[in-house]
């Protein structure tokens, strides 16, 4: 991508220096579990949370801390800081062309754990959004493991990532998330799964609709770019993952969606920036 010139977005909140708790009493099946959420890009917090909870994660007060950052760290930093505003330039003007005012969320981009109002969490679990906030946490060195583990790399895949989350914003901001939400706790786990794998394909969607509009407004796209994207889609659906990690998949498991599905809808919204094409809940499932 290319970004030189571009502003920061003034709503982020640099937590790095802050440990918000440590984590403790996990046992081997706990840390197999939480391995498997951290690659899982956005989802519940909350059932997220409940299952490290179950796990027998605690959490300790929050400390300050004196840690210095690598040039490369702020780089990074400030490569996010120009996505989300990026985000906020185009979602500004999508939600404008419906009459709608678009408020931006907050990245609270920290180290290792975290306090949220959707509870406290730790890095382990990844990138998510938290609705009761209005926020995204993110532990930058989670593009590390994209790059380490899944084989997942460049700024492109990078940005992907957080704008799959500021899709769930969007859903939020749009009525979506909540009414999926309670939908979502009158059901059994298969059928609540389900759903949440709409939701997932869905941010994906919105990711791709950003894309869309960020290359169209500043043409700052590169050769390479989309297959960064489409490759780290394809690298965090279900199936990939348990298959990696278990070596057989289950499908009523799944809570994002299939690698194939996950690039298909990031590939939608990035074709088209058509908002009308991205509704994942009134299609079957076999269109998904």
């Amino acid at each position: 991508m290319q970004l030189d010139g571009r502003r920061t977005s003034s709503n982020v909140e640099d937590r790095r220096s802050m440990s918000g708790g440590t984590v403790a009493g996990i046992g081997l099946g706990g840390m197999a579990l939480i391995a498997i959420i951290s690659l899982l890009l956005g989802g519940n917090p909350s059932d997220v949370l409940q299952k490290m909870e179950q796990a027998g994660v605690t959490t300790t007060q929050t400390t300050q801390t004196n840690q210095q950052y690598s040039e490369a760290d702020q780089e990074l930093y400030n490569f996010a800081c120009q996505i989300l505003a990026s985000t906020e330039d185009v979602w500004s003007r999508v939600f404008a062309q419906y009459g709608k005012k678009y408020t931006p969320p907050t990245m609270v981009v920290y180290s290792g754990s975290v306090q949220t109002a959707c509870g406290a969490a730790s890095s382990s679990v990844g990138p998510f959004y938290c609705s009761g906030d209005q926020c995204l946490y993110i532990d930058l060195d989670f593009f590390k493991t994209m790059k380490q583990s899944l084989g997942a790399d460049g700024d492109f895949a990078y940005a992907y990532v957080i704008a799959h989350e500021v899709g769930h914003h969007v859903q939020n901001l749009l009525g979506t998330l909540n009414s999926a939400h309670q939908a979502m706790s009158r059901m059994n786990t298969a059928n609540s799964n389900a759903v949440s794998v709409r939701l997932e394909l869905q941010a994906d969607f919105y990711a791709g609709i950003w894309g869309h509009y960020e290359s169209k407004l500043y043409g700052s796209l590169e050769k390479g770019d989309i297959e960064e994207a489409l490759v780290a889609a394809s690298k965090i659906g279900d199936d990939y993952l348990q298959k990696k990690s278990y070596g057989t998949t289950r499908p009523e498991s799944y809570t994002h969606g299939t690698s194939a599905q996950r690039e298909k809808w990031l590939r939608l919204g990035l074709s088209t920036g058509d908002m009308s094409k991205g509704d994942t809940f009134s299609v079957s499932a076999s269109q998904l």
